[in-house]
């Protein structure tokens, strides 16, 4: 089954208030794999068949948050977080630059890159209070 994208062309172009970018699609289909894999995977909501929000709410507010990480993105200048990988320490002749970020790996992998941090507009959309019972974020479940 492909990974589920949450919003369309035409949600981003009604979030932005603009048109949306020529590579719109491929944006959100992005942010819904990252949320997926970041935000959503821990929450709880009900589903249809498809694996799709089954709550017009939910469905409303996980479009949005889709949006706004695009967005972000936007803001940010970058949505893969190549923007973060660079050096751990460059040198040349009597000038030295050097990153502190993390470990070497972290800093030249782009990690901790502010594509890849989820947008705070991301977490004003999915803890609308009207979404409370039917949008619980951070579940754990254990079955035994």
């Amino acid at each position: 089954m492909p990974a589920p994208v949450y919003a369309t062309v035409a949600d981003l172009a009604d979030y932005l208030g603009t048109a949306a970018p020529d590579d719109a699609e491929r944006l959100l289909a992005a942010a819904s794999r990252m949320l997926d894999a970041r935000v959503l995977a821990y929450c709880r909501y009900d589903v249809d068949a498809a694996g799709l929000p089954a709550d017009l709410d939910v469905a409303a507010a996980i479009s949005r948050a889709v949006c706004a990480q695009v967005a972000w993105w936007d803001e940010v200048g970058d949505h893969t977080g190549a923007a973060g990988a660079g050096y751990g320490t460059v040198s040349i002749g009597s000038v030295s630059l050097g990153r502190t970020t993390g470990s070497a790996s972290s800093s030249a992998s782009g990690d901790d890159s502010a594509a890849r941090q989820i947008a705070p507009q991301v977490w004003d959309e999915l803890r609308a209070p009207h979404l409370h019972h039917k949008l619980m974020i951070g579940v754990l479940a254990v079955c035994w």
